[in-house]
């Protein structure tokens, strides 16, 4: 990496090259004496206030200027203009088909060019205030406004209906938390918040303070289930939205939900460590089942660094559960295949044994998912990790503990396979689930790749679930990480080219974005759905990815699990949790 380089060049925006230049404001003189300009000079006056106006439109300098002016630092790391004003084209055309076809309505489908809600009782917007601050971020302020305008006209959460307490925690209220901290302080969006989360609360009226899964917000009351559980990432990744809201209104009852559940998540520790993948509402405790890194397991360890950070570092009882949970993925989890060495994270499934003893099967299986992991890892390696208080781009190993130097070492090799299972299809996308070879998999070095994607190949039927491609983010999101902390060109060649064949395969001329069922297949059909995601977060990351680092620095902020950037705090007057 041609580091000393990097520290010589200056933001590469286009008005802060202006500014270089002496052109913000340009030195244009009038007509004779102090009277009225000239034709000329009006017109010339014209055309710059026409030019200045057209290269600040998409630029940093807007968000810096008109949409959060604090965001502005030293910058060492320059955007990538042209790679990044492309991923800006590709979320118009997104937006466009959406604002088209489906403004209002919860979903998209690109192809039937037509919108659907998650309830009978109609749709919350889950695409706008989704996308929102992905607007503000990229300066579309057109399309900004249209959106703002439809919330505050049209979005309503009396929604006689069924809501996951989740979904609707990480996407609508993230959302709105992060589009009134980079529109500094529209009293809308905190007041959309605040209600939202009103009717979020009685989901954590169970005995251990666990939430429900779902939630009627229009009844504002929890969805009875007869099974009494939730998904430990669902119950582990409510915290961040919780608490900043607590902070702007100075209602500890936020704080307070937010923080018991992690109480209980704690005296619920396993003696390994690790977490299943579910929870019991009414006993408190972990219930036997898969463990994994995955669905249903991946945020709560995202959090778990992230509570860490959001308070300024203050809250070392989220640091101990971090680390001892990455000490236990390394020692328990942590596999790499026979050929390749490439690293990866098994799934451990319970099985009954003789005279009822549970044995934990491993299997060598990895959701997309977990790709998020290896940006989360290098974070934690230069923050929870560091021996420092501030490390160096890339760090030096004497800035890292022990445990800093292992968890920079695996986060970056996590990338790399996750970058594997994209080059080695097809469609340059990368599959839903792969599983991985193992030296005592019949085949072992032998095989031609060291990851395979299950029944995808050699079959006339369907493809399976595992072969789509769903526009998800999680690698470009580790990209954006690695990136930042290693000023490293290669990562952003990786989003360049992962970028690309979402170009190429998923982009449905129209309007919008499609999933892709069978990554294997160039000719593979489409699925008629685009996740909300791919607005607020794939696009999101290649955006930040291609800018400079000025803009929303990771010292100065963390990203809820939907890519919400939310402001780091100091918090006054309350306990630290321990």
């Amino acid at each position: 990496m041609a580091e000393p380089a990097l520290r010589q060049r200056k933001n590469g925006t286009p008005a802060d090259e202006q500014k270089a230049n002496g052109t913000t404001k340009p030195n244009v003189v009038g007509g004779k004496g102090k009277g009225s300009p000239s034709k000329y000079a009006t017109g010339l006056i014209g055309l710059v206030a026409f030019v200045f106006a057209a290269l600040l439109y998409r630029s940093d300098y807007f968000l810096r200027q008109h949409v959060a002016p604090e965001l502005e630092t030293t910058t060492r790391l320059p955007a990538d203009l042209q790679r990044r004003d492309a991923v800006v084209q590709a979320f118009k055309h997104a937006w466009s088909g959406y604002e088209r076809d489906a403004m209002g309505d919860d979903q998209y489908h690109p192809i039937s060019k037509k919108g659907t809600n998650l309830t009978d009782a109609g749709g919350i917007g889950y695409t706008i205030v989704d996308a929102i601050d992905t607007m503000q971020i990229m300066g579309l302020t057109e399309e900004y406004t249209r959106a703002r305008a439809w919330i505050e006209k049209s979005l309503s959460f009396d929604r006689n209906g069924k809501f996951n307490t989740f979904e609707i925690t990480i996407r609508i209220l993230g959302g709105l938390l992060s589009a009134y901290h980079l529109c500094s302080g529209d009293p809308l969006y905190l007041e959309k918040a605040t209600e939202l989360a009103d009717r979020l609360l009685p989901a954590f009226e169970t005995p251990f303070g666990l939430p429900a899964t779902d939630v009627n917000l229009g009844l504002r009351k929890a969805v009875e289930d007869a099974n009494n559980v939730a998904s430990t990432a669902e119950v582990g990744s409510v915290q961040l939205e919780l608490r900043y809201l607590s902070h702007l209104t100075d209602n500890d009852e936020y704080w307070d939900k937010a923080e018991n559940v992690m109480k209980t998540i704690k005296a619920a520790t396993l003696p390994s460590g690790l977490a299943t993948i579910y929870m019991g509402t009414e006993s408190g405790q972990f219930l036997m089942s898969q463990i994994r890194l995955g669905s249903r397991g991946d945020s709560f360890y995202e959090y778990l660094l992230k509570q860490y950070l959001q308070t300024n570092q203050t809250e070392t009882g989220y640091r101990e559960l971090y680390e001892n949970a990455m000490t236990a993925i390394h020692k328990t989890l942590l596999r790499t295949t026979p050929a390749k060495n490439l690293t990866f994270f098994v799934e451990l499934v319970p099985q009954r044994g003789r005279r009822g003893k549970i044995d934990w099967h491993a299997e060598p299986k990895q959701d997309h998912l977990v790709c998020f992991l290896g940006g989360n890892l290098m974070l934690g390696a230069t923050t929870a990790g560091a021996d420092k208080h501030s490390v160096s781009v890339p760090p030096m190993d004497d800035e890292l503990s022990p445990t800093g130097q292992r968890d920079w070492k695996t986060g970056m090799d996590v990338i790399e396979t996750c970058i594997e299972t994209y080059k080695g299809t097809a469609t340059g996308l990368s599959p839903e689930i792969v599983h991985f070879r193992t030296s005592d998999d019949g085949l072992g070095s032998t095989a031609k790749t060291d990851w395979y994607i299950k029944g995808a190949r050699g079959s006339s039927k369907e493809p399976p679930y595992d072969a789509r491609y769903i526009l998800r983010p999680e690698t470009i999101e580790s990209l954006f990480v690695a990136y930042r902390l290693t000023g490293d060109e290669k990562y952003r060649q990786y989003g360049w080219d992962i970028f690309q064949a979402i170009e190429k395969y998923c982009r449905v001329e129209t309007g919008g974005y499609a999933s892709i069922l069978n990554v294997d297949d160039v000719n593979s059909k489409l699925e008629d759905r685009m996740e909300t995601f791919m607005l607020s977060e794939t696009l999101k990351y290649l955006y930040l990815l291609f800018s400079d680092e000025s803009v929303l620095p990771l010292d100065k902020y963390v990203f809820n699990t939907e890519a919400h950037p939310l402001p780091i705090f100091t918090p006054q007057s309350r306990r630290p949790f321990t």
